[in-house]
């Protein structure tokens, strides 16, 4: 037995065997019609995020459309202007891809952040008990106290919001769902056979708790990060409709805003409907994919249904 770390090998066969599983959930994923429209929907907003600036026929701020050298003041679509234009002469579709890029780094980064700081709070929690869980929870039934839009609104008005600020506000109030899902499955994963083994073999807390306990509750952490996208989305466009978005970038809520400032929320209809087909658009899709994603991880569902 020299030279062999037997809790070593099966630590990596069980993450080999999550990663295989992984993969295997990613194509029972795909086989969902509802996922492959969510997924297709995901893609083209990410190729907009990135590549939208780049694309936007004018500058979204700078740039005043006219006409017979009039400005196009709440112009309908039209040849030059395929999405019309604001209430400032402003092309709409340039406006539109260029804030999918804000949109999307407010979501993928606030859903990304939001998944890991609640996974590692609830695993942590979880997995010590004791002292460790009741500190961990009291701090999550008090972000649970505070509402996320008045505190928020609260935190951004004593500094100049910016997009990563934004981010970083969103995922210090949303972190407390999965990290009580988390926990919670943590505490059953902890007293399986394999983790007590482990333990008994030597294993330390950093290592059972990542490499035994931590694989079997990461499918609940991908689907809570999932939807986690979504919510980062919805409340940054609140946050900039309510006037307290980026206010040097475009983004789909600081384009509801400026409609909404405008007067003309009942009248330029072309101006209100991409940012609003956008947002509700990107979430429908990340709800079709974590609905997908759930029935893969609570079975019980597709029971249900059947």
């Amino acid at each position: 037995m020299s030279g062999y770390n037997f809790d070593t090998e099966t630590a990596k066969d069980r993450l080999r065997s999550e990663v295989e599983r992984g993969w295997r959930t990613l194509r029972v994923v795909w086989q969902d019609n509802g996922a492959k429209v969510g997924l297709s929907i995901l893609a083209g907003f990410i190729f907009i995020g990135l590549f939208g600036p780049y694309l936007a026929p004018h500058h979204p701020i700078e740039d005043t459309l006219r006409q017979q050298g009039a400005i196009m003041r709440l112009h309908e679509p039209a040849a030059k202007a395929p999405l019309g234009t604001t209430s400032f002469g402003k092309d709409i579709l340039s406006q539109f891809l260029a804030g999918a890029r804000p949109t999307l780094i407010i979501g993928l980064f606030g859903g990304l952040g939001t998944g890991v700081l609640g996974f590692l709070v609830g695993l942590t929690s979880g997995y010590f008990g004791g002292r460790v869980d009741e500190v961990l929870m009291r701090m999550t039934d008090l972000t649970f106290a505070l509402p996320l839009l008045p505190m928020s609104l609260v935190i951004l008005s004593f500094v100049t919001p910016s997009v990563w600020l934004i981010t970083l506000v969103l995922v210090i109030f949303l972190w407390k769902m999965p990290a009580r899902v988390i926990r919670s499955e943590v505490m059953t994963v902890k007293e399986r056979t394999f983790v007590k083994s482990a333990r008994a073999r030597g294993a330390s807390h950093t290592r059972t708790m990542f490499l035994h306990v931590a694989p079997n509750v990461l499918g609940i952490g991908f689907l809570y990060t999932a939807y986690a996208v979504g919510w980062s989305i919805v409340a940054g466009a609140s946050l900039a409709f309510l006037g307290f978005g980026d206010p040097t970038t475009t983004s789909w809520g600081r384009m509801l805003e400026q409609v909404f400032r405008a007067g003309a929320m009942r009248v330029a209809w072309w101006w209100v409907l991409p940012p609003a087909i956008g947002i509700a658009a990107v979430t429908t899709a990340v709800f079709l994919v974590g609905r997908a994603f759930e029935e893969i991880v609570n079975p019980e569902l597709q029971t249900d249904q059947e």
